[in-house]
């Protein structure tokens, strides 16, 4: 018997350790290739937390691509409340239709049918591929770039993450791996504290905790980038705007105080036009409306 390999004692590490420990969430319970792209889209700049409650009752109402290429995008806005970021339940739209149209309402089975989706790029593509189809790629987020770098001890580009990736994943065992590797990273090697006395692979990591070195994890995935403040910036007060539009048609008037922008009108109407330039509302008869 060859002697093994440290990649190889990773990647069995790391399968024995989530084999019990991977999280049970309503999205690992399919291999429905739209259900998993809805979940990948929701989960884009999400918790997982705020992503729970909504994931049933969407796919529940748009089950199907056709389903939500049918729909008023309104309906689709009023479901995707919440979550945030309501250009992703847009393109989301997008994306069905042109399943629908292009591709017989069937999703496409390659990295390249998937790409000429609308707002699908690598990452979702892959997800899409290995989750449902369980195809050998690698997916790689914000948590696997930091688990990979940390292993290899030292930070790498975009392009040597995903070929790093790519190389770990085991024949057949994609779904299973990519699922461990974003759970290994959101709950063990996290960009803060990350719980280094309880990692299968201390052994083979190149950093291994050690405070006398930097961290190698990607500026993007370390523990130094702040979050992006939301209190009083142009997303909270598009999203007040949002929820106030599910509620029915507002004056532009009415807009601007729901969104607590009274006192700044020509940003709160700037904003006003940038949702309809979007399409994610429209205007009509002085009246604002989901579409």
């Amino acid at each position: 018997m060859g002697r093994v390999s440290r990649d190889e004692r990773t990647v069995a590490a790391l399968l024995a350790w989530g084999g019990a420990e991977l999280r049970d969430l309503p999205w690992r319970r399919t291999n429905d290739p739209w259900l998993v792209l809805v979940s990948e889209v929701m989960l884009q700049q999400t918790s997982v937390a705020r992503v729970l409650p909504k994931y049933g009752a969407f796919i529940g109402a748009f089950p199907t691509p056709q389903a939500l290429a049918e729909a008023p995008l309104g309906d689709a806005l009023q479901l995707w409340q919440g979550l945030g970021y309501p250009r992703r339940c847009r393109n989301l739209r997008e994306a069905a239709i042109a399943v629908v149209r292009d591709h017989g309402g069937e999703m496409p089975r390659t990295i390249e049918g998937m790409l000429t989706l609308p707002g699908v790029g690598q990452y979702t593509a892959r997800a899409v591929l290995a989750f449902a189809h369980s195809m050998d790629v690698a997916v790689v987020d914000t948590n696997v770039s930091r688990v990979l770098s940390r292993l290899a001890g030292r930070p790498m580009k975009a392009k040597e993450l995903q070929e790093r990736a790519d190389g770990l994943v085991p024949a057949g065992s994609a779904w299973e791996w990519n699922q461990i590797m974003m759970d290994f990273g959101a709950r063990l090697c996290v960009a803060r504290s990350p719980r280094c006395g309880e990692c299968p692979v201390r052994a083979q990591c190149g950093w291994a905790g050690d405070t006398t070195v930097d961290d190698p994890a990607p500026a993007s995935a370390g523990a130094s980038r702040p979050q992006a403040r939301f209190e009083g910036s142009d997303r909270q007060a598009r999203g007040r705007a949002m929820r106030a539009l599910n509620e029915g048609g507002r004056t532009r008037q009415e807009l601007v105080a729901a969104m607590a922008l009274s006192d700044d009108a020509p940003r709160a109407l700037a904003l006003i036009d940038a949702l309809v330039r979007e399409g994610l509302v429209t205007e009509e008869s002085a009246l604002l409306r989901l579409p």
